[in-house]
């Protein structure tokens, strides 16, 4: 009996877990432009702050008040870092007015730019139903040296996924991040002046 409780156990220990997919979103950029004036704003972007729930590389999904992850699915590296990535290349493409300097940059900018995401979560009007993501950032941007804020708005990007399966989810999320980054670009391109 003994041998067989230690064969047992033994084999939980070594047991395979679950497969888990993973999944990245704010992919690539088809094209890097130059900012179109003669000499841009520099604009300095602060590391993007992100809720402890969804900061990691777990995807959210919200009905009513409960939440859980989506089981089976990651982000291939944690959500925060993904999205710095896909702003950085947001701004490369599309700013016009500013030149974005990354927070691995040693230039100092004119203004500061800060970006909170309050909600990065697919939410459910009921358990099984398709998904609507919702991605929500507050974005402030700082004149520089006095740190007085020059301009401030709240972006809200809702994007239904097309099916309850989590390759739709994740491409929702994709679409959503996108559409938000084109936002906080034409809104920076637009303030920063």
């Amino acid at each position: 009996a003994t041998v067989a409780m230690m064969t047992l156990s033994a084999c939980a220990l070594l047991s395979t877990p679950d497969p888990v997919q993973t999944y990245r979103f704010g992919g690539g950029v088809a094209a890097i432009s130059a900012a179109a004036t003669a000499s841009p704003v520099q604009v300095t972007l602060r590391r993007v702050e992100f809720p402890e729930a969804v900061e990691g590389d777990k995807l959210l999904g919200v009905t009513g008040t409960e939440a859980a992850y989506i089981a089976g699915a990651r982000w291939v590296s944690p959500a925060s870092d993904l999205y710095m990535e896909s702003i950085e290349n947001a701004f490369a493409a599309q700013a016009t007015r500013v030149r974005l300097i990354g927070p691995r940059e040693l230039t100092r900018g004119q203004r500061s730019l800060d970006i909170d995401i309050r909600s990065f979560e697919a939410r459910y009007d009921a358990p099984g139903m398709t998904p609507t993501i919702v991605v929500t950032a507050r974005a402030r941007l700082l004149a520089l040296p006095e740190r007085t804020v020059a301009a401030e708005r709240v972006f809200t990007v809702e994007q239904p996924a097309t099916a309850n399966r989590v390759s739709a989810i994740v491409e929702a999320f994709d679409t959503a991040t996108r559409d938000l980054n084109t936002q906080i670009v034409a809104w920076t391109d637009a303030s920063a002046g």
